[in-house]
């Protein structure tokens, strides 16, 4: 494909721009690319994902405070500021210490704030107990949040149900 300015050199620069739901491409040399703006210097063209992290987190930060970044790691002294410019934690207790920062984060890059993973083709049933088992936990830990107590026994007693059921089914399998 030739450059769509000059018509000369192929291009190597492509470019995708929607604007009001409507997708408008060009494609265009380097040479073409810079003398028009449309193409950042060498030393800025390095993907560095640190970089997307941190200009998502300033998108998704909706408030001044959120965005100062006065929020600080008790384990290791990491500044939410600090994350924001780096795009990476300090450690482990950063994710507690900066949860409310970074929720809206996860759920934009991961589509949930909780990992949920893969399960093998060849356990299912027992990976979908364990689901259905952690599903009622956090049902039955929000029901005690909220003090609805007769429902907080019943997702109890499910849940020693299954667990009955879980033993049963582990002493019939032979190892």
């Amino acid at each position: 494909m030739l450059c769509q300015i000059c018509g000369k050199n192929p291009a190597t620069v492509h470019f995708t721009e929607i604007h009001d739901n409507t997708m408008s491409e060009i494609h265009v040399c380097e040479r073409c690319a810079q003398e028009r703006g449309l193409q950042a210097p060498q030393a800025k063209q390095k993907f560095d994902i640190a970089d997307l992290i941190a200009g998502m987190v300033d998108s998704v930060t909706s408030t001044e405070e959120e965005r100062v970044g006065h929020v600080q790691c008790p384990r290791c002294g990491m500044l939410y500021s600090a994350f924001k410019e780096t795009g990476r934690l300090g450690c482990a207790e950063c994710y507690q210490a900066f949860q409310f920062q970074l929720r809206p984060l996860l759920r934009r890059i991961h589509g949930d704030t909780r990992h949920k993973g893969k399960s093998p083709a060849r356990d299912g049933e027992g990976v979908s107990r364990s689901r259905q088992m952690q599903r009622l936990y956090d049902e039955l830990q929000r029901a005690v949040e909220r003090e609805e107590f007769e429902r907080a026994a019943e997702l109890r007693d499910e849940i020693q149900q299954l667990e009955k059921e879980d033993k049963a089914t582990q002493t019939e399998k032979p190892r």
